[in-house]
């Protein structure tokens, strides 16, 4: 039985907990705020409750493992799983209104033939064909296995079958997520509609390598879910797990430094001088906050996948509504930005600022644990930053201004908003940084292949024996699903060794 040391309360940290304790080991996780769950956290006043980061859970197969290889407890038993349907509205930028249905090909095509034209669908249908197939070559690399050490073969190479495309006398294939909508797709609504699956995870479909479409496909394929009371509700179970698995907890810990012993991690330093010895150290941290606690010692070797440096992050307003919840309504509505590439090169510019017409968000679920009674509401915006300098956090009239226009772009989403508005809060990325310590509140996109490897992430193993990268900012990356099979890969390579490849 190995002690082992686990730096952060996130859900891949978590993750990663249940799976070693149940192998066996003696699991301690030192959080330096007072809760668990990273950035999956709540807001509740008034009676009403919000989550203010995931808001969705796609690919929940990732959990369902998590618990039948944690417990006898499905994960079912312990949370609510709904099927969002309609997976989405979108209202698109010359007023058209769509609604996707959820995990059904031919019922996304009719829609879309619907709603936008004779023809879309169809083409739309072709385009999921082959993002399929980029899922299928990419599946396994880039979210079951450790990553590979030889990983220049997955930046260089382009999964997705692109559609040759003839242009000044040459025939071309999509190298980025906005070619394949502009030569595939071809209709303005049908590329903001792909576009805004990249542009959700805080990337620029413009540089955003075409195996992008996978994202798309991920939620075509295995539908959308909501965990019934938010979100918050998964990350209360997982904790709970572990828990019941006999991890230890200690919250208000803070790790300043991991302690090394003939050339491998030995434990952790904590911050009111204390020491935690340890076999093994697992760091659910974002990449600067590990360069920090490894000190002199580089974390990554010299072949190794540089971390993201510049992310984006989120700006969420939660609405308290009076009045009901119309029925019908759709959990989920996208309203696209008037404007997309203006909103493009603001975000992701030489300055990257906040735009003045984003994309928004908006998530208005059916639930009742969520508001005081059933004559109110409560909602969610959110829209795509810039990470922050955290010299711009002074500046908080600066996200309350922007808070009021992604409200304004939400009453074309929800008429009459304004007049059944109670109250509202703002969680900016100044929030974020302090629920996950990541630098400017960015938040971590999903690993993706090709590209250059610009959106592959660490490998689970470090240069140091012994310690082990975990959580968004750690191959696979962000997002829920991801953070869960770090988890997964963490406690393989520390249960097998490194011979480990994976889950079969």
């Amino acid at each position: 039985m190995a002690r082992i040391a686990v730096i952060g309360a996130g859900m891949g940290a978590m993750a990663a907990a249940a799976r070693l304790a149940v192998a066996g080991h003696r699991v301690a996780v030192y959080e330096r705020t007072e809760t668990y769950g990273g950035a999956v956290r709540r807001f509740e006043r008034d009676g009403f409750g919000f989550d203010t980061g995931p808001g969705l859970l796609p690919l929940p197969a990732v959990y369902r493992d998590l618990f039948l290889k944690t417990g006898k407890e499905p994960l079912e038993d312990c949370v609510e799983l709904v099927q969002v349907d309609p997976s989405a509205r979108h209202v698109f930028a010359d007023g058209t209104g769509l609604f996707l249905p959820n995990a059904s090909r031919a019922g996304v095509v009719a829609a879309l033939d619907e709603a936008l034209g004779a023809g879309t669908g169809g083409r739309w249908g072709d385009f999921l064909v082959r993002a399929r197939e980029a899922w299928d070559r990419t599946r396994r690399p880039l979210l079951e296995e450790p990553l590979w050490p030889n990983w220049q073969v997955l930046a260089d190479r382009e999964p997705y079958p692109a559609v040759p495309h003839k242009r000044l006398l040459r025939t071309r294939r999509a190298g980025t997520l906005a070619e394949v909508g502009a030569w595939e797709l071809r209709d303005p609504r049908l590329v903001a509609l792909l576009e805004s699956y990249a542009l959700a995870h805080g990337l620029d479909p413009r540089v955003a390598p075409a195996s992008a479409a996978v994202l798309p496909y991920l939620e075509h394929a295995f539908g959308t879910w909501y965990v019934r009371g938010g979100l918050r509700e998964l990350a209360r179970a997982v904790y709970e797990r572990c828990v019941a698995r006999k991890v230890e907890f200690r919250f208000g810990a803070e790790v300043v430094g991991v302690l090394e012993k003939d050339g491998r991690a030995a434990g952790l330093e904590l911050g009111d001088g204390s020491t935690a010895e340890a076999d093994f150290v697992v760091a659910g941290v974002a990449p600067g906050v590990l360069d920090r606690l490894v000190r002199e010692t580089s974390v990554r070797g010299a072949d190794e996948v540089a971390p993201q440096r510049r992310a984006a992050s989120r700006l969420t307003v939660l609405l308290a509504l009076r009045g009901a919840r119309p029925e019908g309504t759709a959990h989920r509505t996208v309203v696209h930005a008037a404007d997309r590439e203006t909103e493009l090169d603001t975000l992701f510019g030489a300055a990257p600022g906040m735009a003045a017409h984003p994309t928004v968000t908006v998530l208005r679920p059916d639930d009742p644990d969520l508001v005081p009674d059933p004559g109110h509401e409560a909602i969610t915006l959110s829209a795509v930053v810039p990470a922050q300098a955290e010299g711009d956090w002074a500046q908080r009239e600066v996200f309350d201004l922007h808070a009021e226009q992604l409200i304004a772009v939400a009453e074309r989403a929800v008429p009459g908003l304004r007049d059944r508005l109670l109250w509202h809060e703002v969680s900016t990325p100044a929030d974020i940084a302090e629920a996950t310590g990541a630098e400017g509140g960015a938040v971590p996109a999903p690993t993706l292949a090709a590209g250059e490897g610009r959106l592959l992430h660490p490998s689970n193993s470090t240069a140091i024996p012994g310690l082990f990268a975990v959580g968004g900012w750690s191959h696979p990356g962000g997002g829920l699903p991801h953070a869960g099979m770090s988890g997964a890969l963490v406690a393989g390579l520390i249960v097998e060794g490194p011979e480990f490849r994976g889950s079969q």
